[in-house]
């Protein structure tokens, strides 16, 4: 069978070469909206299949309903650019998610979506396939990517001559694929057997001129860096209080270890999340455990099992108090308990922060809404710092991605105290509920405890010296009046 790729962007023709040269296995593909991404894969692994009988591909995605709603009439789309009844050449079952062709060969639709059954991505690993394409891959983590190639170049290849190949088309985003093609291809690394094609919304000449002028007059300067001008260093949020660069390097940083160890555990709610442990030796993340729908006196003897396992003495436990965590607290005599919503701890820059609003001149006021966000902005100065040291890299896409969302800055309510962004609106945004992210953030508190006892002298001086200003300025003040 002999398909033609009808199209006017060189790009899209820059990619097809790709694929079927003998030295590419991934095309990183992209780089702004309107670059003509989806058609392009579409017709690369559709192409493939109906030429080369019982081969098997997939095409990848978060969500598989995304999938099903775009992608699927991309591929229609496609088919009636060959001249082809896409019922005559492929039948979509439903129930399975994949294309049947008259061939033989298939065409699986598969979702990235994380499973706390399964966060390394192993269901991947049992797949054989020819080739595959991850769309909107930003949005997928790094070990479904990982698993996802790994299963490429296992099917029928050797039958037909066919090199291992992955098309990833996406948007910018910081992250993996950042890491993999783009960090590396400017610093003339970037390896013979991965390329990376910009396309652009005027690369594609079939765009209407409404939707490349929308693009081109985005309000929104970071939308605008990313999907118009497909830059990939575009500006971070400016609610953001960590630095991205800072964030990855926890995972790569050495530091000094205080012999203390802690566990953290964020406790499921009502079943619908996941109930997370982490380890820590001083402020070092070396393990993580997450458990599905666990029942409160399962989570209550882990606890004790993890402690005796790994020499945590109870003072060193957090355990969420919020929700049904509560229970499991009041039932473990000596372990801390966490609510979000309880008082900021005393520290000697909090009380300078009060006694501020006496005299705005003195220090400027960081004053928190409530004690998650203490600790939230404690773990982003840690952060920064590169006090911070996280020894789990198959959560390395997890954490990023959540503490990406968590630490970040709400407006400033009209009492000018600090808070951060809704854990519900985080919640929508991942699509998830950041459990993991959350115990990083409950670990600051010890840091935080230990701020408040080790100042405790100094917090005295600051509030001697803090009245004693204030009483000068009264009496200058009286002397100004009665003259």
């Amino acid at each position: 069978m002999e398909l033609v790729f009808k199209t006017k962007n060189n790009k899209q023709l820059k990619a097809a070469e790709y694929w079927i040269d003998d030295t590419t296995e991934e095309i990183l593909y992209g780089g702004a909206k309107g670059g003509g991404k989806s058609y392009l894969g579409a017709t690369l692994i559709f192409g493939d299949a109906l030429i080369y009988p019982e081969t098997h591909y997939f095409i990848a995605r978060k969500e598989l309903i995304d999938l099903r709603k775009f992608t699927i009439p991309t591929i229609h789309e496609v088919f009636n650019s060959w001249g082809i009844k896409i019922e005559d050449y492929a039948k979509f079952n439903g129930q399975d998610n994949v294309f049947d062709l008259y061939n033989g060969a298939k065409v699986y639709l598969i979702s990235c979506s994380e499973m706390p059954s399964d966060p390394l991505f192993e269901r991947f690993g049992s797949m054989q396939m020819t080739r595959g394409w991850e769309e909107e891959a930003g949005e997928i983590p790094e070990n479904a990517h990982r698993n996802l190639s790994l299963s490429v170049g296992r099917w029928k290849n050797d039958v037909y001559g066919l090199k291992r190949k992955i098309l990833i088309t996406a948007n910018p985003k910081k992250g993996w694929l950042k890491r993999d093609f783009i960090d590396l291809e400017k610093q003339g690394i970037l390896p013979t057997n991965r390329k990376y094609i910009q396309a652009l919304a005027t690369d594609n000449v079939y765009l209407p001129e409404d939707y490349v002028n929308a693009l081109r007059n985005e309000p929104d300067k970071v939308r605008r860096q990313r999907l118009w001008e497909g830059d990939w260093d575009y500006d971070e949020d400016k609610n953001s209080l960590i630095n991205f660069d800072s964030l990855t390097d926890t995972f790569s940083n050495t530091i000094i270890k205080d012999g203390q160890k802690y566990l953290i555990v964020d406790v499921a709610r009502q079943g619908r999340d996941s109930t997370v442990f982490s380890f820590w030796n001083g402020l070092e993340l070396y393990r993580i455990e997450r458990f599905e729908k666990q029942a409160t006196n399962i989570t209550e003897q882990k606890v004790k099992d993890f402690a005796s396992a790994e020499k945590i003495p109870f003072s060193n436990i957090m355990i969420d108090e919020d929700g049904i965590g509560g229970g499991v607290v009041d039932h473990l005599f000596g372990v801390k308990g966490f609510t979000a919503n309880s008082s900021p701890i005393p520290t000697a820059s909090s009380i300078r922060d009060r006694l501020s609003k006496v005299n705005s001149n003195l220090v400027p006021r960081t004053v928190y809404s409530n004690l998650k966000t203490q600790c939230a902005y404690k773990l982003a100065e840690l952060i920064n710092e590169h006090k911070i040291s996280i020894s789990v890299p198959e959560y390395r896409e997890i954490i990023i991605e959540e503490l990406t969302s968590l630490l970040r800055e709400k407006n400033i309510d009209s009492d000018g105290k600090k808070q951060i962004i809704p854990k519900e609106k985080v919640k929508e945004d991942l699509g998830r509920s950041p459990d993991v992210g959350d115990t990083l953030i409950y670990r600051a508190w010890f840091e935080i405890k230990k701020e408040s006892e080790d100042t405790g002298q100094d917090m005295g001086r600051v509030i001697e010296k803090q009245r004693e200003i204030f009483m000068r300025n009264k009496t200058n003040s009286s002397l100004n009046s009665s003259r």
